[in-house]
């Protein structure tokens, strides 16, 4: 690791905290400091471009998984020889979980990132057509549609405000009854197609969510691969039989036993370095908790060692 000289902080004003992040940037480090804050329509792709201009050699996004993910994806993009540091100020902070970055501590996440160890992590990029044409967005933690994109859609802005990453739990069950299962047509890497009924499908980097809740048990962001997540549970059996395979097969017993994630009759588990979606019908997407609308179409793959994260 080497001490940053210029450090370019891409900052989402929405979050508050300005004050306090600035006296922690400048605690820990004498470093040249340039702020470059984030706008509505565009979460962190410009002001990270603004940071590397201005010198920067580690660029902060402070913020939610929107602006890390927008900053993830312009380092990813254009290859900078940029280190990244998180200061997670938003609802869920799926990356900061999963790379154990300090949460809830602003100081404590600011030293992590400028005095942690740099590793190498993989990007999944999700070429989508859809109701806003084609489209092309990275995600360093998780992409999809289903229940996880319908948690979205109906979680209570003012409650998340107030409450944090359980006002996703108060939608959970409207986000059930939006999932309908649908027809899809999956084409892997192998070349091998297949069509399925599913009414969630998840394609990960990383496996953990709030809470500590593991749904990805294999997932690693970086070893080069991604991890799939399909359900299609219907009625009291099928749900029966994914509390069985998340809770029990991929969580207490694989906890002794070790191996790979294991599949259901209602959940399928596999991993992959690329992946065709076909849908039968229009779903909304998201990528690392951002709803991005209704897609019939995605092309996933990964980047490897895309980016390095403190």
């Amino acid at each position: 690791m080497s001490q940053a000289t210029h450090i370019g902080i891409v900052f989402n004003p929405s979050k508050g905290a300005r004050d306090e992040l600035e006296a922690a940037v400048v605690a820990a480090s004498d470093a040249t400091v340039t702020w470059h804050e984030t706008e509505v329509d565009d979460p962190g792709v410009s002001a990270a471009r603004e940071a590397i201009a201005a010198g920067a050699d580690l660029v902060l996004a402070a913020g939610g998984d929107g602006t890390v993910r927008a900053v993830a994806e312009h380092l990813g993009e254009s290859g900078a020889d940029v280190e990244l540091g998180i200061v997670p100020l938003g609802t869920g902070n799926l990356l900061a979980r999963n790379l154990d970055v300090p949460l809830g501590d602003l100081a404590a996440a600011v030293e992590r990132a400028l005095d942690g160890e740099a590793r190498d992590i993989d990007l999944g990029w999700a070429d989508v057509a859809g109701e806003d044409g084609q489209r092309r967005w990275a995600f360093a933690v998780m992409a999809g549609f289903g229940i996880d994109a319908h948690m979205i859609t109906e979680t209570d802005d003012d409650l998340k405000d107030k409450a944090g990453w359980m006002a996703y739990v108060e939608s959970l069950g409207r986000a059930v009854s939006a999932s309908e299962i649908i027809r899809v047509t999956l084409t892997f890497d192998d070349g091998e197609t297949q069509d399925d009924d599913a009414h969630t499908l998840i394609v990960g980097n990383c496996g953990t969510l709030q809470a500590g809740f593991t749904l990805l048990p294999d997932a690693d962001p970086s070893d080069g691969e991604l991890d799939l997540f399909v359900l299609d549970a219907e009625g009291a059996e099928g749900w029966g039989d994914v509390v069985k395979n998340v809770v029990w097969d991929n969580g207490i017993a694989r906890a002794f036993g070790g191996g790979r994630a294991k599949s259901s009759d209602s959940v399928t588990h596999r991993r992959i370095a690329s992946l065709e979606i076909d849908l039968a019908e229009p779903r909304v997407f998201e990528v690392d908790g951002d709803e991005i609308g209704q897609i019939t179409r995605a092309s996933i793959s990964v980047q490897p060692a895309a980016i390095r994260v403190r």
